[in-house]
């Protein structure tokens, strides 16, 4: 259904099934997929492809050129996958010409009231913004990712698959998979025990995330001397190696 104060640019794509409340705003170059809901209130700018059983809430602004003061009006684009949520007042800006001129979010994201994502971020799948959590410019933060309320990440910084991102915490340096951060500066406090059990990784395998952990944070030891040491748990536990390829990939490092 389509309110009729809602207003659909002619260049504007819906699919089948899709709702748009009252006052509520689909520009040109906006793509929706099918069983959209699009509450009251909403902005919705492009280039931008929404995919299929997204949820934006009242008040949210979605595809919005973005805040980076290079930014000149070029066609940049925002991508957008499955199943999203999108809560109050969040807001989610297209990318710049400095990257890949893309933003990019996943699929089965929650989005909680007030969080942000800047220009050329990419967001991955099954990724939970606590309110007001937010990420800069050019971030790239992996799957079964939590970002803690009032978090944020610095531009370009990287954030590890199913990583926790506490409360507070600001993020200026890669947090590595399944580390936990907390402070400001962000620092690692332990790994993502529970999180990795509700996501039905073995007992020993979260062992050896453990000692991978202890690796790079608790034994003195320097990168590379604690990727070293990792060598017969990368071998066989597929979330270690994870871990070592990320920390050797990490172009602003780790956080310590």
């Amino acid at each position: 259904m389509i309110h009729s104060t809602a207003i659909i640019e002619p260049g504007a794509k819906l699919g089948n099934n899709v709702s748009v409340g009252p006052y509520s705003y689909i520009g040109n170059d906006v793509v929706i997929g099918d069983d959209c809901i699009i509450e009251s209130h909403v902005v919705v700018k492009g280039p931008s492809i929404i995919g299929s059983g997204n949820h934006i809430f009242q008040f949210a602004s979605v595809g919005e050129a973005c805040q980076d003061k290079k930014y000149n009006n070029e066609p940049t684009t925002l991508i957008m996958g499955d199943n999203n949520v999108i809560r109050e007042c969040a807001t989610i800006h297209r990318g710049t010409i400095q990257d890949q001129g893309v933003t990019k979010i996943g699929s089965n994201n929650l989005f909680m009231a007030y969080t942000h994502v800047a220009h050329d971020a990419v967001i991955g799948d099954n990724v939970i913004f606590a309110n007001n959590a937010s990420v800069a410019g050019h971030v790239h933060v992996g799957d079964w990712v939590i970002l803690g309320g009032n978090s944020g990440v610095h531009q370009f910084c990287k954030i590890g698959d199913h990583a926790f991102i506490g409360m507070y915490s600001g993020v200026n340096k890669d947090v590595p998979p399944f580390v936990t951060t907390i402070g400001m500066p962000a620092g690692p406090a332990a790994i993502n025990k529970e999180g990795m059990k509700r996501r039905g990784f073995e007992s020993d395998e979260i062992m050896a995330v453990r000692r991978a952990y202890k690796a790079f944070y608790r034994k003195s030891l320097g990168v590379d001397e604690a990727i070293a040491s990792l060598s017969e748990d990368a071998a066989k536990y597929p979330a270690v190696q994870t871990m070592i390829d990320f920390v050797k990939a990490s172009e602003r490092g780790i956080v310590r």
